[in-house]
């Protein structure tokens, strides 16, 4: 048995690592805060699903209690009905999901084709250029939908019916001028750039375009960032209300935000507006949960760079 003297000892001592006694306390802080982060996120949420359920009388009666976060009382799917017998819902959920789709795919054609341009050519004036496109981003659109209107009025279109003048009323008013977005060009330029610029060198030895290097190499490596552009460009297409509200006047052409206005007029029922609301929170939810993942890993690694 081997025996330590008062000096080793004591060395041992020293050497051995402290244990940290505020782990505890810091992970118990941690669990809490992320409660209290669910619960100021999540309650919204679930008092809406489960009021979407109760008639006019009982959400108010539950109000201030327990209660209005639990499915509890008269439930039925009485506001779901409601909703389809006062509002063209499936029309408009196909319009904002069409409006939306192509949105989202020509945007991330488009601003990625732009930011792959900008970080992967090298060419005069192309900091000035990427300067100015992310001065855009302090403009808001407040600023520009009036005199957006009034271009769009003045552009032709050639439609079923032959040339007329004008986009007012159609998709493409909704869709055309929310492709290009200086974002969006934003995320992807920071992702490309952080692609080594040596595959480039070994595509072009081997005869590729820039095109070819586009399409084949940044892009396949790109899937985080397309899937981040992907959502950030769906969640502003799909909660538009008002460029759709100055545009759109035909009932067949307008997204679902603009159908929230219906039930507003005469006789307000809450129990229906929640319906509607829980409807068209769905798709949002349930692509947001689809892309959680790649959303995450492409903010990570934008703020990354090494």
């Amino acid at each position: 048995m081997t025996t330590l003297t008062p000096v080793a000892e004591r060395t041992a001592t020293e050497n051995r690592p402290a244990v940290d006694t505020q782990f505890p306390v810091r992970r118990v802080l941690g669990l809490v805060l992320r409660i209290v982060l669910c619960l100021v996120f999540g309650l919204p949420l679930l008092f809406m699903i489960v009021a979407s359920f109760k008639p006019d009388t009982q959400i108010f009666a539950d109000l201030g209690g327990i209660r209005s976060f639990l499915p509890v009382g008269n439930l039925s799917l009485d506001n779901y009905i409601g909703v389809f017998n006062r509002v063209p819902f499936a029309q408009f959920m196909l319009n904002s999901v069409l409006i939306s789709v192509v949105t989202v795919v020509l945007g991330v054609i488009v601003n990625s084709m732009a930011a792959f341009s900008l970080a992967r050519i090298k060419f005069r004036g192309g900091s000035f250029v990427l300067g100015v496109i992310l001065a855009t981003l302090i403009v808001p659109f407040e600023t520009l939908a009036l005199p957006l209107l009034w271009w769009v009025n003045k552009l032709p279109f050639f439609g079923p019916g032959g040339y007329s003048q004008g986009w007012l009323d159609t998709y493409q008013v909704q869709i055309i001028p929310f492709i290009a977005n200086a974002f969006s060009i934003f995320l992807f330029y920071q992702y490309f750039d952080s692609i080594p610029k040596e595959l480039d060198e070994a595509a072009t030895v081997d005869g590729a375009g820039w095109f070819r290097i586009y399409r084949s190499i940044v892009m396949p490596l790109s899937g985080p960032a397309v899937a981040t552009v992907a959502i950030l460009t769906f969640l502003p297409t799909w909660n538009q209300y008002l460029w759709p509200l100055m545009s759109v006047q035909s009932e067949e052409l307008r997204p679902v935000m603009v159908g929230i206005d219906y039930f507003k007029q005469l006789n307000v029922s809450w129990g229906q507006i929640m319906a509607y609301a829980s409807m068209i929170t769905a798709p949002v939810l349930i692509l947001f949960i689809a892309f959680q993942r790649a959303f995450i890993n492409s903010i990570a690694s934008s703020g990354v760079k090494g």
